[in-house]
Parts: C-alpha cells; structure tokens; sequence
C-alpha cells in the first residue's frame, strides 16, 4: 500500500519565510524607536542588554519554528531518500508544500521498486520458465537431424516446436503486460455494476470506487476470467467503505498456493498454456493507483481491494 503522509496543520512555507523576513527587518527598528522614546529611562546599558536580550529569544524562537517547519523535513525527505533497504518513513512533514513534496517522494519510491521488483522477478524465474521449452526446441532440433526419421515423427517433432515457440511468445506477452500494468492509466470513478454486469459477476452490494471504468475492466477481465477457468460458476461483488470484495464459488485455492498466487510465472495451469501472470499484472496495475489487493479465506476465492 503506498505510503501516506499524515495532515496536520502546519503555516504554509510562505508564512514562515515572510515571518522571518519581517522579524529580522522590524527588530532593528524596533531597537532604535526603542532607543528614542525611552532610552532616557532605564539607561544605555540596560536599554542596551534589554535589546540584545529580546534579539537572542527572538532569534531563537526563529531559528526553531525554521528548524521544525524547513530543515527537519529537508532531512527527513533527504534521508529516506539516501537511505538502502528498509527505511525509515517519515509520516508527517512542517508545511504543507513540504508535506505535498513527501507525497510525491513516496510515490516516486514506489513506483521504481515495483519497477525494480518486476526486473528482480523476472531475472529469477525468466531462466527456469524458458529452460523447459527451450530444451524441448532443442531436442527436436536434434531428432529432425536424423534423416532417417519417420514422417510421423517428424511432424510430432515440428509441433512440439511450434508449441515451445507460442510457450515463449506468451511468457514474454505475459511479461510486457506485467511491465506495462506500472504505467499511469486514467484516474477516475465509477460504479461497479455499470462494468461488472457485463462481466456476468452478481453486484451484492453496489457503490462508487476510486478506479475509471478502464481500470476496473481490466481487474475484472483477469479475476472473473481465474474464477470461470477454474469452475466457478458465480462471482460476486461486494461494495464496502474503503473496499471491495470478489469471490466465487469455485473451489478456491490450496493453502500451499496462497503465498505464491501473486508471483509471477507461478500458475496452476501450465498445462493447458497458463503463464501465471494475470493476477501479478491486477496487484502492480492496483498499486500503480494508489490501491491494494489481497487473498481472503473463504470456500471458494476471494479477494479484497482495498483503496
């Protein structure tokens, strides 16, 4: 889930810059009329350290609210921003321009370790996924060489390369859909059973969420799609707050398979061409707009989006 910077009333940048401003312009002045109109009383050395005094309080009163509201978050964002591995995240920033800056700094993090998590993955699994059809491409290759092959053989062999080929094609789609699921699509709302509907899933319980009708089209294409390739003959679609929930009555997934569901290239059906990246490509595109999405317990699959 990206991470959120707490609001809290603080005096824009404006405010403190031009506080400063004046105070540094108005204490010498005030110094001086102070100096004209009573000067004569407590003398030139008390009016003197009385002076000197209200400077130093002032100038640090000042050099705190500046510490506090400018350079604590200067060095909070630069920080986080410096910092490897597992960070400290601010949460709250001294002003509001501030705060906005965090914001994008967050987001920005965010957006290049999903991007550095997809390479990552792919660099683990690319090997082991390619390995399979590859040698079956290369075997093959191998037995066509021998001229004294039968006929039946041979065309055996030519279609086992042909399905390693469309193997590999589909991993590598597979692959370019997960990258591009990171990309910035249309913000918006809409309501869920004007696009679920279409998708044959039962609205138990309809309301507005925080996606455009493009984005909720493709969370359902991959979701219903998993539910019906597994047996699942109802889907159904529930509106909450601040989430919503996607389950079916199909026969759910296997405890040994819970952990493992948004990996990707991780699939039960390899056998029938499944590449196992429909549902890491609906949790990077959720991310991507500032939602999340998570495995519930249930009889059959359910899933939660959260946003």
């Amino acid at each position: 889930m990206p991470r959120r910077v707490i609001a809290k009333w603080r005096p824009p940048l404006a405010f403190v810059l031009g506080g400063t401003l004046a105070a540094v312009f108005f204490l010498p002045l005030i110094g001086i009329g102070y100096f004209r109109v009573a000067g004569g009383v407590l003398g030139w050395a008390e009016t003197t350290w009385m002076i000197a005094w209200m400077a130093f309080v002032a100038t640090g009163v000042l050099g705190f609210f500046l510490w506090r509201l400018v350079l604590r978050p200067v060095r909070a964002i630069t920080d986080y921003a410096q910092a490897e591995g597992d960070a400290k995240v601010p949460t709250h920033f001294g002003t509001p321009e501030f705060s906005k800056l965090g914001s994008a700094v967050f987001a920005m993090t965010e957006t290049l370790q999903g991007r550095e998590a997809v390479l990552r993955s792919y660099a683990d699994h690319v090997t082991h996924e390619f390995k399979s059809p590859l040698t079956v491409v290369r075997g093959a290759a191998e037995l066509l060489d021998d001229p004294s092959l039968p006929a039946a053989d041979r065309t055996k062999m030519l279609q086992n390369i042909t399905d390693a080929v469309a193997r590999m094609e589909a991993l590598l789609d597979g692959q370019r859909a997960l990258a591009r699921a990171q990309d910035p699509l249309p913000r918006g709302s809409c309501v869920l059973s004007e696009v679920a509907d279409f998708y044959g899933a039962r609205v138990i319980k309809d309301g507005k969420v925080p996606f455009s009708p493009e984005v909720l089209k493709l969370v359902l294409t991959h979701l219903v799609g998993n539910a019906k390739a597994h047996g699942a003959t109802e889907i159904q679609i529930t509106h909450h707050d601040d989430r919503v929930v996607i389950a079916d009555n199909g026969p759910g997934i296997s405890e040994g398979n819970r952990d493992r569901i948004f990996d990707p290239f991780f699939t039960t059906r390899r056998d029938v061409g499944g590449t196992g990246m429909g549902l890491p490509i609906v949790a990077r595109m959720l991310q991507a707009q500032g939602a999340q999405i998570s495995l519930l317990d249930g009889p059959g699959a359910a899933f939660e989006i959260r946003f």
